[in-house]
């Protein structure tokens, strides 16, 4: 369960113990990269610090390599962060980038069995799920997966609002038996579900509740509410050693005017970053990464110079105090972010709209901050005319109510100039 001190997040002893107990207790034995293996008189190579995943009887690399706005070269990017120590890595069937990893395997075989490889894939019903492992596996190039995930478990691609007894399925028989049979092809290690709906503290609940998952990845950032649902399901999936892997970390910070913010005037309202000599996006993830309760955080990373930044802020993690991650929350809602990973709907119910707030200032995210303008026109244009329509809605109540304060009257009519 949640602490009862001052701190929104679960670190009783884990700060306490400091980063090198930290280290030493989350690393594995080191991996070479593949550029060093077999190369006699090489330099040690990159590691990142280890973490358990749950009761997965796994250790993964706290950072984990996402692919959701994966460049062009993906094939090259991915080799670049296995050469900087990342071992866990993120993809899905929507995402459109397994293909890059079958080329990776076909031409470094060796690496397979060296990753720890998760995919996503959405389906109508828990059953359906088996008859995507095949079609997983050839679009990856690999005889098995070590983490499928449900992708946001309805499987629909842009709202990801459930209802009836899909809100039930992380603890029904019908998603136990097709884990069950999902497992029993041998072709899948492990089971979980990836959500970044507005109910996922519900969902979360009840997966801790049916013990059926082996890993949750959701959406969060580092300053939940102590006292929140999903900060409480958090610890409730913890306590029943289910991995959790945190998602949408980084994503729309420094959003459309935070870019030309000098990074001196943020290390000064956030000491800490100058203290360890970070940029405000290592400080979310060495944030993230100081409760004990997150076994990694999924990024994706679009060119070499953030899978540098972010492995090297891996590699020096030292947990923060409470103050630390205070000040850096205060510094970076300043400077403005266009999304709310802290989202649970009550936005849109303090303006009195139907309109998805949330989604709408998402999907700019996915356009300004990762690029990915396709997407997030294609994913805008698939909401209703009524989840749209922001227009009337008392948006400083919706900005107050907003965990993340997001400037919506600044936002919105940039999701309708850029995505309408």
């Amino acid at each position: 369960m949640a602490d009862a001190d001052s701190n929104p997040m679960r670190r009783r002893t884990f700060i306490q113990k400091g980063a090198a107990a930290t280290v030493a207790a989350t690393a594995l034995t080191p991996v070479a990269s593949l550029a060093q293996d077999n190369t006699p008189g090489s330099p040690k190579p990159l590691e990142i610090p280890k973490r358990m995943l749950g009761k997965t009887g796994v250790q993964v690399t706290i950072l984990n390599g996402g692919t959701a706005r994966a460049p062009g070269a993906l094939d090259r990017m991915l080799r670049f962060e296995y050469s900087h120590g990342v071992r866990f890595f993120d993809t899905a069937a929507s995402y459109g980038t397994e293909d890059a990893f079958k080329q990776w395997f076909a031409a470094m075989p060796e690496v397979r069995p060296r990753i720890f490889l998760a995919t996503k894939d959405g389906v109508a019903r828990p059953s359906d799920m088996i008859k995507r492992i095949d079609l997983r596996l050839e679009a990856l190039g690999t005889d098995y997966i070590d983490l499928l995930y449900f992708h946001a478990l309805s499987g629909k691609a842009v709202d990801y609002g459930l209802t009836g007894n899909e809100m039930e399925w992380p603890k029904s028989k019908e998603m136990k038996e097709a884990i069950d049979a999902i497992k029993k092809t041998g072709k899948v290690r492990f089971v979980g579900f990836a959500t970044h709906d507005q109910r996922r503290a519900e969902q979360l609940e009840i997966a801790a509740e049916g013990g059926l998952m082996d890993v949750v990845m959701v959406a969060m950032n580092p300053w939940l509410e102590k006292d929140s649902r999903l900060n409480r399901a958090i610890d409730a999936c913890y306590e029943k050693k289910i991995g959790v892997v945190a998602m949408k970390v980084v994503a729309g910070h420094l959003g459309l005017s935070g870019f030309e913010r000098n990074l001196k005037q943020l290390r000064l309202q956030a000491p800490v970053l100058k203290q360890r000599g970070l940029n405000p996006y290592q400080g979310i993830l060495q944030a993230i990464w100081s409760d004990e309760r997150i076994a990694a955080a999924c990024v994706s990373m679009a060119n070499t110079d953030q899978v540098s930044q972010n492995s090297d802020a891996a590699r020096r993690f030292e947990p923060m105090n409470p103050s630390e991650i205070h000040g850096l929350r205060a510094a970076l809602l300043d400077a403005g972010p266009i999304m709310c990973a802290a989202c649970d709907g009550r936005c849109g119910r303090a303006a009195g709209t139907a309109a998805r707030l949330a989604d709408l200032t998402r999907f700019l995210t996915y356009h300004e901050h990762h690029g990915a303008c396709r997407w997030a026109r294609e994913a805008y244009s698939l909401l209703t005319e009524e989840e749209r329509n922001w227009h009337g809605a008392d948006l400083d109540a919706a900005r107050a109510a907003c965990p993340t304060k997001l400037n919506f009257a600044q936002l919105l009519p940039e999701v309708d100039r850029l995505l309408g």
